[in-house]
């Protein structure tokens, strides 16, 4: 009689659609599968559309979610109905192939999977990008069985002991981290500015005309690469080139990694995927936290590395072009200044927080699964 195979053990990531949530996600199942294990992500519709750089051995389960905070009364009023459509899904998916742990790392579309763990009583885990708890992370966290932190220290619920991981980055971001910098200086400068998925309008903004103000010996030798939204490209690039600068602008960038590497400076918000890149490959910054985001975390998210010396803070109340083209001089006119930024964000990078991110999944998995069986 033929033996019947055994399926390595299942990894149930239930991730959101935004970089911040799906980054360290991706980071985290390419690890996993090095691994030796089976990965599978789980997310709605939207998130799905952002899951394109994970590892094709991924398998993507779409499930029904949906947020009160988007919509109008009759959106509201249908949400209960959506998020239960997709936690029934997430429990027959569950049933059928049982995960041997389940990682939330934050969004609505991760409530089905972590929902469904919490019904069948599956080995549970949260990771929290940012320094402040996102609205999922905070109802789960006492939930689980383990919360790792990604920007320590993180203000967590009373009774919930977080462990200090770091964010997780992509396989294309660690190949290049430490990457020699190349300080100023009188030849071509590169400028990165990166916005993440919400909130870059302000950089769209300040940036252009701020690099457009700076002296024309500077401002003639910039490269730029500007990520901006696509309502806001045209006006961008009309920026550009009415200053005489050599831009690309575009809606999202699928190569940040080398652009990055190149970068004399990174004029960013500080969402907790790009402090975490930045950090890693080691590059000055500055950085313009997202004010609306949720209990101020952007901020909380910049506090390292503005406490190392790697970057510039400056709060979206006080950012004007004039107070922006200040600090980029500061930077881009002093290369001593800017190498030591350069080695400061290096100092703050944590390349191996995969690694230890996947340790404590194996942890969970062994050491739950051992207490359910006695």
């Amino acid at each position: 009689m033929a033996r019947t195979a055994t399926l390595p053990p299942l990894l149930l990531i239930a991730a959101g659609g935004t970089g911040g949530h799906m980054f360290p996600a991706q980071a985290l199942a390419e690890e996993m599968l090095a691994r030796g294990w089976r990965v599978t992500l789980s997310t709605d519709e939207r998130g799905a559309r952002y899951a394109g750089g994970f590892p094709k051995a991924v398998q993507i389960q779409q499930v029904a979610s949906a947020t009160f905070a988007r919509g109008g009364a009759l959106a509201k009023l249908g949400t209960p109905l959506k998020i239960g459509a997709g936690v029934l899904a997430a429990v027959r998916a569950m049933r059928r192939d049982r995960p041997a742990v389940v990682v939330g790392f934050g969004g609505y579309p991760s409530i089905p999977a972590l929902a469904g763990a919490v019904l069948l009583r599956l080995p549970r885990m949260i990771h929290e990008q940012n320094g402040i708890l996102g609205k999922v992370n905070r109802v789960f966290a006492t939930r689980v069985d383990a919360f790792a932190c990604g920007t320590w220290p993180t203000d967590l619920p009373e009774g919930v002991a977080g462990t200090p991981i770091g964010n997780p980055v992509r396989a294309a971001v660690l190949e290049r981290a430490g990457a020699p910098f190349i300080p100023p200086g009188d030849y071509p400068l590169s400028v990165l500015a990166i916005g993440g998925s919400q909130g870059a309008r302000i950089l769209s903004d300040m940036v252009p005309a701020a690099l457009a103000s700076l002296p024309d010996g500077l401002r003639s030798r910039l490269r730029v690469s500007h990520q901006a939204r696509a309502e806001d490209m045209a006006r961008v690039t009309a920026a550009y080139a009415e200053a005489g600068i050599d831009a690309d602008v575009q809606p999202f960038f699928t190569d940040i990694p080398r652009r990055l590497s190149e970068a004399q400076l990174v004029i960013s918000r500080s969402g907790a995927s790009s402090v975490a890149d930045i950090s890693v490959i080691g590059r000055p910054s500055i950085l313009i936290p997202f004010a609306a985001a949720a209990g101020d975390h952007q901020t909380a998210n910049a506090r390292g590395l503005v406490e190392a010396g790697a970057a510039i803070l400056v709060p979206e109340s006080r950012a004007t072009p004039a107070s922006l083209a200040e600090q980029i001089s500061l930077v881009l006119d002093n290369p001593a200044a800017a190498q030591q930024m350069a080695r400061a964000a290096l100092s703050c990078g944590i390349p191996d927080a995969a690694e230890r991110l996947a340790a404590l999944v194996e942890t969970v998995a062994t050491t739950t699964n051992k207490k359910a069986q006695t």
